[in-house]
């Protein structure tokens, strides 16, 4: 059971309209029956809750169900989660480059463009130029910016979700502490003419693991994905919510420490991301006189089929591959997912070779080793689905029910 589908059925007689909501978009129960027996709530009672989300348009009437009682009788009427009543916006910062895109409630891209941005430039300049690219990719979809429900942004770097502003992070200068929420709120409310709406950041690696669990493997129970880019971050999902510590730190694992003497971003010495992420590859290339300066340098050298590339991807395979055997071994997970710039067969085949030779077999007997199903969208998938929970959580609908007058 996720956590989602679990808040519903804790709610127990007592559950609200937020609940009820829960139930219908978790597909837990569909029908007013089905609701009844699962809240415990009178018939009468289920139905007032529930006109209150059809007049705030958030729910509707699909066709008839199967029938509920052996002695037959007409069939019930099953209820749907109403998602064309609003759309998010999402946005995937990395360090050189981004990618935003306006998703429906049911996390379809409805429009999406991407290009240069130097996270570097600072938050100011950054966050200023996604707000312009938001307006411009509403206004390409026809939906008015009074239709935007919140906006879900992934950043490269450690984020305290309680504040939305990232801590310490050694691939975004000028940005340590920095009001990301308010400053991207007010850009877009300024490019778009749009009411102020809520805005959520998370790390990068945690999003795009949230949206590839949720889109290719919502029963796994625990759930790892690696991305190897520029640098290196995990993003984890237990039991269908993104564990992310007690201020955002779990999953930096490009920062442990693998016996090298190369200086990381960090300052520090030695990090696995110095001498086994994207960036390290393309430094060790352009020293031998190939042209890269990025971990999407080296995508497009490994896509070329470049025999050097190749031979250094698996050589950070095998480094990363080590470090995984102790992840592996302490969060026992059933699918390990490898994406980003690296994210082919030469990496995994370093991954699997120190993988299967380091952990533990029982660790890896029930394991699936793969590359992401989402690609590039992972994280504005998962950005976007964020934003929807939490609009969409029972205690927050109640808020938006009574602002909304009904």
């Amino acid at each position: 059971m996720t956590g989602r589908q679990g808040r519903a059925v804790r709610a127990g007689g007592q559950a609200g309209a937020g609940e009820l909501l829960e139930l219908v978009r978790s597909g837990r129960a569909v029908t007013r029956g089905a609701l009844q027996q699962a809240t415990g709530l009178s018939r009468a009672t289920v139905g007032q809750r529930l006109d209150r989300l059809f007049r705030a348009g958030w729910l509707r009437e699909g066709a008839g169900g199967p029938v509920d009682s052996p002695l037959g009788g007409r069939p019930s009427i099953t209820l749907e989660f109403e998602d064309s009543h609003a759309v998010v916006l999402a946005a995937d910062l990395d360090t050189r480059h981004a990618r935003a895109a306006v998703l429906s409630l049911t996390g379809e891209i409805l429009a999406e463009h991407s290009g240069t941005l130097v996270v570097e430039d600072g938050p100011e300049a950054v966050l200023g130029e996604l707000g312009d690219w938001f307006a411009r990719l509403l206004e390409k979809t026809g939906r008015p910016a009074a239709d935007v429900g919140g906006i879900g942004l992934a950043v490269p770097g450690p984020v305290d979700t309680g504040t939305g502003r990232v801590v310490q992070p050694p691939m975004m200068p000028g940005w340590d502490g920095y009001d990301i929420t308010g400053r991207l709120s007010r850009a877009f409310t300024e490019r778009a003419g749009a009411p102020a709406v809520p805005v959520l950041v998370d790390n990068d690696a945690n999003l795009m693991a949230y949206g590839e669990q949720r889109a290719g493997h919502p029963d796994c129970a625990a759930f790892v994905l690696v991305k190897v880019s520029t640098g290196i971050g995990a993003g984890v999902v237990v039991d269908g919510a993104v564990y992310r510590g007690i201020d955002g730190g779990a999953g930096d694992i490009g920062h442990i420490r693998v016996g090298a003497d190369a200086l990381c971003r960090c300052g520090s010495y030695g990090c696995l991301a110095a001498v086994a992420s994207g960036g390290a590859v393309a430094r060790r290339l352009a020293e031998s006189g190939v042209p890269a300066a990025s971990g999407s340098d080296v995508r497009d050298l490994l896509a070329a089929g470049h025999p050097q590339a190749a031979a250094l991807a698996r050589e950070a395979g095998r480094r990363v591959g080590d470090v995984l055997a102790t992840v592996v071994t302490l969060l026992n997970p059933g699918v390990l997912m490898i994406a980003g710039d690296l994210a082919g067969t030469p990496f995994l085949t370093g991954v699997r070779e120190l993988l299967y030779q380091r952990a533990l077999p029982r660790s890896t007997a029930h394991l699936d080793v793969v590359t992401s199903r989402l690609g590039e969208r992972a994280a504005l998938i998962g950005a976007g689905a964020l934003v929807v929970e939490h609009l969409y959580a029972p205690e927050r609908v109640e808020e938006r029910l009574r602002v909304l007058g009904v």
